[in-house]
């Protein structure tokens, strides 16, 4: 597919730098027979005992790290069940003839109203205090707020953080020095557990297999042992296996990194396929629950987590694809119009299959097109692919043929060159800034980019998303957006919101264009290797400068937040400035040195676009998902989770194999 989920055919030359280039006979006819099947045979065996180990020490560590939910006595006595991210709390009300009511918030919802946790009305006899049990959240920080129910005045307040399947009990009395002073205090009757522990183990155990890789990687690049390895080859095997080799020239070949292999289609750049691949697995694991964590969940509102780096990455180097695909397509004399109408076409395909995927009702019957979800992620790659793709069109020019030295090639040619297509994105982001802090919304304050609900001390509990809400349930309706968006929980939020709207396309759009520069950088400058590095990491710090301007370096008291559900400004820049970081890394570990090759995330990311479909259909079969003993055990979810997240990462690596890549 070209420049939308997988990018079709890049130049030729990008590869040839730095790094041999040699065809399969080539490379086979350069070692001696004996050598060259040896070494396959072992590389071949090595990786698939490689990741025999990875699956089983990930799976041991998860599975021998402890994480089940127990159940406490005092749990069955008060009638308290806990569930995951839980702690049992027992609230001893000491004071005579006081009935207390109890309120709670987490630290992480900002200036939210307080919330009624329980009641705990007063024994009714001296000496025996009154107990009631409720369970408190563990994901983040807790407040507590203690006020007399009779006269609505605060007796205490205290913030703490419990730990999972906790129990606690805090006591309210008179202080031994006055009968006017009241104390609370807070007992730890049972230590929690770290549900924390699983993934620390699995993380450990995949870093320790990973360095044993490396060293014998390493290993392997010795003469001396690698000859001695294929001595240990039977001869026979090794002339079975290059017959085999170099009978099958159609089978795609896995290149090492010190002999990139040509095969029948031009050669793509590694680290692009590379970061796409990262991208998308950690989309599927987020997507799959990640093991039940709070940091592998959406943020609540502002703020970032692990799951709202994945989709704003996926859509940069969707951008970074176009530029060097449709470069490719047009230097092979495709006309525009012809291309054009596959712009088009990709397009359409990619918002019609989104549509499909986001409403998943086969199980519940038929669905009924007053309640079919509109926006979602397929669609909103579909709509930027097109903007970006149609725009780099109108405007392509050709390709500098060198780059080599700062005289024959000005050192901001990769921008002064797009400066009509700059002109278009900054225009469309000035039209998001407008609507955003100028669009007068019935009842919300102009400019309000909170979340509604319980948020701002309860003030706009209609007002979900400010500017951009109101545009979607004003032109799709509230039947057709995402009705249980990520503010919900935390916020109590009541009305539909989609995160995937309207308006946040246009700062996707923006986000792809800083894609597509990365891919300028990379073509313009592609016989400059410092220079391709010096301006990563250029971008990388000067959109990260945005970011702290915009954001004030706070969380909440900046200008434009950090907001996954508004894609806002600051969001787009944060991750775009991450993105550059992250090129400035992999480009010259995977195609300049070849220190890596981008194993396993390579893989889905040259078959991107079947993984992430096949694992939305497929999410709730049977190996991808089955009946866990402990529902509210990580430790289970996360085992579940990696299985099916490996599984997807292997049928990549199957399909590749056989020369399988679905492109639309």
């Amino acid at each position: 597919m070209t420049g939308a989920l997988q990018s079709a055919e890049e130049p030729r030359d990008l590869r040839q730098r730095g790094v041999g280039v040699r065809s399969r006979a080539a490379a086979a006819r350069g070692r001696r027979p004996g050598a060259a099947g040896g070494m396959n045979a072992v590389r071949g065996a090595g990786r698939a005992l490689a990741a025999l180990l990875l699956a089983a020490s990930v799976l041991s560590a998860a599975l021998l790290a402890p994480g089940s939910s127990p159940t406490p006595d005092l749990d069955r006595k008060r009638h308290v069940e806990l569930k995951m991210d839980q702690a049992l709390l027992l609230i001893h009300n000491e004071l005579p003839g006081t009935n207390l009511t109890v309120y709670w918030s987490s630290e992480r919802c900002y200036q939210c109203l307080l919330q009624v946790l329980v009641n705990v009305s007063w024994g009714g006899k001296p000496g025996k205090p009154s107990t009631a049990a409720v369970a408190v959240s563990t994901q983040h920080g807790s407040i507590l707020q203690l006020n007399d129910t009779a006269q609505e005045k605060e007796v205490c307040r205290l913030e703490y953080k419990f730990g999972e399947f906790g129990n606690y009990s805090l006591f309210v009395k008179h202080t031994h020095d006055g009968v006017s002073e009241i104390a609370c205090d807070l007992v730890v009757n049972e230590k929690p557990v770290d549900s924390n522990l699983p993934v620390c183990i699995a993380f450990l155990v995949g870093l320790a297999l990973i360095i044993v890789l490396s060293f014998l990687r390493f290993l392997m690049s010795l003469e001396d042992f690698h000859n001695w390895i294929s001595k240990a080859i039977n001869t026979r095997e090794t002339d079975r296996l290059i017959n085999s080799e170099l009978g099958s020239p159609s089978r795609a070949a896995d290149p090492q990194p010190e002999a990139w292999r040509l095969s029948a289609a031009p050669l793509r750049l590694r680290c692009v396929d590379t970061f796409r691949g990262v991208a998308l697995i950690l989309m599927v694991f987020v997507n799959y629950g990640g093991g039940k964590y709070w940091y592998f969940k959406h943020a609540s509102w502002n703020g970032l987590t692990v799951a709202d780096l994945v989709f704003p990455w996926f859509v940069f180097i969707m951008g970074t694809s176009i530029f060097l695909s449709m470069t490719s397509i047009l230097q092979r004399g495709c006309s525009k119009f012809r291309l054009l109408g596959k712009i088009v076409w990709r397009s359409f395909l990619l918002i019609c299959i989104g549509i499909v995927i986001v409403n998943p009702n086969y199980c519940l019957g038929p669905l009924s097109w007053e309640k079919a979800r509109i926006p979602g992620v397929l669609q909103r790659l579909g709509v930027t692919y097109f903007v970006v793709a149609v725009l780099e069109l109108l405007f392509a020019k050709p390709v500098p043929e060198s780059c080599a030295s700062e005289r024959s090639c000005f050192s901001l040619l990769d921008v002064t060159s797009s400066w009509p297509q700059w002109l278009f994105v900054l225009v469309l982001e000035g039209v998001w800034l407008a609507l955003t802090f100028f669009l007068p919304v019935p009842g919300c304050p102009t400019g309000y980019l909170g979340p509604g609900g319980i948020g701002d001390l309860g003030k706009y509990p209609n007002c979900t998303g400010g500017a951009a809400g109101y545009i979607d349930r004003l032109l799709l309706g509230d039947d057709h957006l995402y009705q249980h968006p990520s503010p919900a929980v935390l916020y109590h939020t009541k009305v539909a919101y989609d995160p995937e709207g309207i308006l946040g396309t246009i700062n996707s759009i923006l986000m792809a264009y800083l894609g597509v520069q990365a891919g300028k950088i990379l073509l313009y400058y592609k016989d400059r290797t410092k220079g391709i590095l010096i301006r990563f990491a250029v971008w990388g710090c000067f959109l990260g400068l945005i970011s702290v301007a915009l954001t004030k370096a706070s969380e909440n008291e900046g200008f434009i937040p950090v907001n996954k559900n508004l894609w806002s400004t600051s969001y787009v820049t944060t991750l775009s400035s991450s993105a550059f970081l992250i090129l400035l890394v992999l480009y010259p570990i995977v195609d300049v040195k070849g220190l890596w090759t981008g194993t396993p995330f390579f893989y889905p990311g040259m078959n991107s676009i079947l993984v992430y479909m096949g694992h939305e259909v497929f999410a709730n079969y049977f190996p991808f998902q089955w009946r866990l003993g402990d529902s509210q055990s990580h430790r289970e979810h996360l085992v579940q989770n990696i299985v099916a997240t490996a599984l997807w990462v292997l049928i990549a690596y199957v399909l590749y194999k056989k020369n399988v890549f679905w492109k639309i």
